[in-house]
């Protein structure tokens, strides 16, 4: 099959990977890429949010299937374009992908689909925000409307911080402020050919930049995928995975479809447990990261097969995915002062010896080359995953790894899988 996968993350790496792990011999392109990924694909030099660029490079080199990875080329219609040209794509259109580009759209979706979900308020004024922060009361969650690369959501017990973050964001539109839902969070991916739905497998990912979940929200700090945690809340975690797939992804997806905007793709769902049951903090639009990290490694199935079918409107035909019985951890590697103003350029050094290690590899999120080498080109660098038979062993190969990584000013959790690992 000849592929085409946009984006530019360790997201798209790890997509990429599990494409060339199967028996198939894919020809994969890749845009724009980074220095990793153009170990395993081939990068052009494409404008992932430009519909017709991306339209014009799929007809001139007889791609097969097109998948979309982050977020900004679904919301400014590149799935559109390519869909009408008779290219099976793999992900929403523009409209269907307001669920992630508009907070206030999701939870419109969600209470016309009877989608369990915390509260919330619209707001477009500085005095709106006010009453909505008098009014749910604190922990305040306070999330910008749009897009915000995993970074316009803050959770606090500051009212003043919270109206700061929501002035932010504000000369850009509205903001919404929510109830805050206390709770285990869990991350659950499906695939949608904008009829049926198959689940993946569900993780659990680390959004705040420190050990014990202290520091800023980032896009991700890790994660770690199965978790075992839930047999003792729901029986299993298939039976977990059910009920999600009955009460919340199945009537999203028939209400998109009854709308006219059909959702194709991978509808992400942002879980909280709370002890009134299963709630839904948001929608995206596309694979997560870095969750995706962790869920791919332990696919039995090709994906290739299953992204085209979902893309062709054949689901029906796929049985629902397996999953090796492994334990996978994610732990992310990024530079100096991120999340907000991170430094870039430093060199990276001592990869060979990090993927050595048994049961490692590496997922490449922003890193580039220039005449010194390999150097970091963002925030979130690299993502060192290691899969392992039991929680203790991945963490061990995964940390021994990151020992090996040589970053100057890397920040790095040291707690990640670490409750699981101890069976807590």
């Amino acid at each position: 099959m000849r592929i085409l996968v946009l984006g530019s993350g360790a997201r798209e790496h790890a997509i990429i990977l599990s494409l060339r792990s199967e028996a198939a011999e894919h020809v994969i392109f890749a845009a724009p890429g980074n220095a990793g990924i153009a170990q395993d694909a081939t990068v052009v030099p494409l404008d992932q949010n430009s519909p017709s660029a991306v339209t014009d490079f799929a007809n001139e080199h007889d791609i097969d299937l097109v998948v979309i990875g982050p977020e900004a080329p679904l919301v400014a219609g590149v799935a559109d374009e390519v869909r009408e040209h008779g290219i099976p794509v793999f992900g929403p259109g523009k409209a269907a992908a307001q669920l992630e580009g508009s907070k206030t759209f999701a939870k419109r979706v969600m209470d016309a689909a009877g989608v369990p979900t915390g509260r919330a308020v619209h707001a477009h004024t500085a005095a709106e925000v006010e009453a909505a922060l008098d009014d749910l009361g604190a922990p305040h969650v306070v999330k910008a409307d749009g897009l915000a690369a995993g970074k316009g959501v803050i959770v606090t017990d500051d009212r003043a911080a919270a109206l700061a973050h929501a002035e932010q964001y504000l000369p850009t539109g509205p903001v919404l402020i929510e109830e805050f839902l206390a709770g285990p969070e869990v991350s659950l991916f499906f695939l949608s050919d904008g009829d049926r739905v198959l689940p993946l497998s569900p993780a659990q990912d680390y959004k705040r930049l420190q050990d014990g979940d202290q520091g800023p929200n980032t896009g991700g700090m890790g994660a770690y995928s199965p978790l075992p945690w839930l047999d003792g809340r729901f029986g299993s975690e298939e039976e977990f995975v059910d009920e999600v797939t009955r009460t919340v992804a199945e009537p999203v997806i028939r209400q998109l479809d009854a709308e006219g905007t059909p959702f194709i793709g991978l509808l992400y769902a942002g879980l909280v447990l709370t002890d009134a049951g299963i709630k839904v903090i948001e929608f995206n639009a596309r694979f997560g990261d870095p969750e995706t990290q962790v869920v791919l490694p332990r696919l039995v199935d090709p994906l290739s097969e299953l992204l085209l079918a979902a893309a062709s409107g054949t689901l029906e035909d796929q049985p629902k995915p397996a999953f090796a019985d492994v334990c996978a951890v994610t732990v992310v590697v990024a530079s100096e002062g991120y999340p907000v103003r991170p430094v870039l350029g430093r060199e990276i050094a001592g990869l060979d010896a990090a993927a050595s290690v048994e049961g490692v590899h590496l997922a490449h999120a922003a890193t580039g080359r220039d005449e010194a080498g390999l150097v970091a080109t963002g925030g979130r660098v690299l993502n060192v995953v290691a899969v392992g038979t039991t929680f203790s062993e991945a963490r061990e190969r995964a940390y021994t790894a990151v020992e090996n990584i040589d970053l100057t000013g890397a920040q790095v959790r040291t707690d990640i899988a670490a409750r699981v690992a101890e069976g807590l």
